[in-house]
């Protein structure tokens, strides 16, 4: 049985969850609404405010398929009622980011030209200051691929340290050429 799989997930205050004849499980909560189509093999009941994930029989698909559904129905019923943030944080000199503009964030990364990343629907951009790029949203998926997509702008090099990083990111760094006398 799977470890994650057979955990029970409590549906908090506010927060509506269903799931229709077509085997959509869908949460709607204070920050927005999110649905997920359930595999054949695994059955989701809702009872009480509490979600329970099950699989029909121990076949391999099934097996691999029922600890990822808990953990996307948890992730869902979480973005729904806090959401997810990264933080990015920009090293180098002039580096530099702006969310003033609604639909898009203007990077200066030390290119000739600034980067204008275009913002998708559902995620929100804040700089509090310009050197911190905060990402947030109701779709942990989705957060976590902006990120990574300004990530790949400019990844940190491991000589200086410079490019974009993650807030909790540790960058190793290797020593320098040294000149032999």
């Amino acid at each position: 049985m799977s470890q994650i799989g057979k955990k029970p997930i409590n549906i908090p205050e506010g927060v509506s969850a269903k799931l229709d004849s077509s085997n959509v499980f869908t949460a709607k909560g204070p920050l927005g609404e999110l649905s997920y189509v359930v595999m054949d093999g695994i059955v989701v009941s809702i009872d009480d405010g509490v979600v329970e994930v099950s699989r029909k029989n121990d076949e391999k698909k099934n097996r691999e398929l029922h600890g990822l559904t808990r953990s996307l129905i948890y992730n869902i019923i979480i973005g729904v009622t806090e959401g997810y943030k990264k933080e990015l944080n920009l090293v180098g000199v002039g580096y530099t980011a702006d969310s003033s503009n609604n639909n898009f964030l203007l990077l200066n990364l030390g290119y000739s030209h600034p980067i204008y990343f275009e913002r998708p629907d559902s995620i929100e951009f804040e700089t509090p200051n310009n050197t911190t790029i905060i990402i947030k949203g109701i779709n942990k998926q989705e957060v976590g691929e902006v990120a990574a997509k300004i990530r790949s702008l400019r990844k940190p090099e491991p000589y200086k340290g410079k490019g974009v990083k993650y807030s909790d990111e540790y960058i190793r760094r290797k020593a320098g050429k040294t000149v032999g006398a």
